[in-house]
C-alpha cells in the first residue's frame, strides 16, 4: 500500500551524520490541518523529527482522515482505510528519514487522537508512546481489531472539563481502558472545552522530552 499523505517534516538544526533522532508523527482534528499541529509542538523543533500528516480526505477549508456517519460515529471502511494508510506511512517514514524506530511518539488531537489511539492498541510496542488530546476509542476497534500489547508503550492522554464535543466522562473511560493495558499511563484533565490549553501543552511536550529519554 502506497502512503498518499502530504506531510511537512521538520528535522532538528545542527543534525549528526549517521544520528537516529525520537520523532512525532502528529495528526490534527477534523476539518483543521496540519500547520495547527506545527503550533503545538514547536518547542520540540530541537528535541524530535516532527511528522506533521496532513489528512487526504477535504473537508470544507481544511482536511480529514475519514468520514463520519456523524458525531462519534466513524464510517467504518473509511476509518479502517485510514488506519492502515496511516501504518504504512509510519513505516515508510521510518525507512526514509533518519528515525529511531525505538522512539516513534504519535501526537494526536479530537480525530488525530482517535487515531493515536487506535494505532497504539494495533502497533503496541512498533511505538513508544503516544499523547491523545480529547479523542476516544471506537467501540469496534476493542472489539473487533487484532490488538498488540500495550504494557510497553508510554500513553499520555488528556481531555476538557467542559468539552462539548466529547463529554469529559469518555476522558475517564479512555484512562480507565488504557489503565487496564499499560502501567505507563499519565492522565490529565484541564478546564477547557474542545481545545489545547498552554499548560495542557506545557504538560505533554515535558512529558515527552522525559520519556523519550526514558529506558
Amino acid at each position: 500500500m502506497t502512503p498518499t499523505y502530504a506531510y511537512d517534516i521538520r528535522l532538528p538544526d545542527k543534525m549528526e551524520p549517521g544520528k537516529l533522532y525520537p520523532t512525532i508523527f502528529t495528526l490534527h482534528g477534523k476539518g483543521s490541518n496540519e500547520r495547527n499541529m506545527a503550533n503545538l509542538t514547536e518547542p520540540l523543533e530541537n528535541d524530535f523529527i516532527l511528522v506533521h500528516v496532513r489528512g487526504d480526505l477535504i473537508l470544507g477549508s481544511g482536511y480529514q482522515y475519514y468520514e463520519l456517519k456523524g458525531l462519534g460515529n466513524p464510517v467504518r471502511e473509511s476509518f479502517d482505510r485510514a488506519a492502515n494508510l496511516l501504518t504504512a506511512f509510519i513505516e515508510d517514514a521510518i525507512a526514509r528519514h533518519p528515525i529511531d524506530p525505538a522512539r516513534v511518539y504519535l501526537l494526536g488531537f479530537s480525530q488525530g487522537a482517535i487515531l493515536s489511539m487506535t494505532l497504539a492498541l494495533t502497533l503496541g510496542s512498533r511505538l513508544k508512546g503516544i499523547v491523545a488530546l480529547n479523542g476516544y476509542v471506537p467501540d469496534f476497534v476493542k472489539t473487533e481489531y487484532v490488538l498488540r500489547d500495550t504494557s510497553d508503550v508510554s500513553v499520555f492522554i488528556s481531555h476538557g472539563e467542559r468539552d462539548s464535543i466529547f463529554p469529559v466522562r469518555i476522558g475517564h473511560d479512555n484512562a480507565a481502558y488504557f489503565g487496564t493495558r499499560t502501567d505507563k499511563l499519565t492522565y490529565k484533565l484541564y478546564p477547557t472545552d474542545h481545545g489545547v490549553s498552554e499548560q495542557n501543552q506545557s504538560d505533554f511536550v515535558d512529558w515527552l522530552r522525559r520519556d523519550s529519554h526514558a529506558e
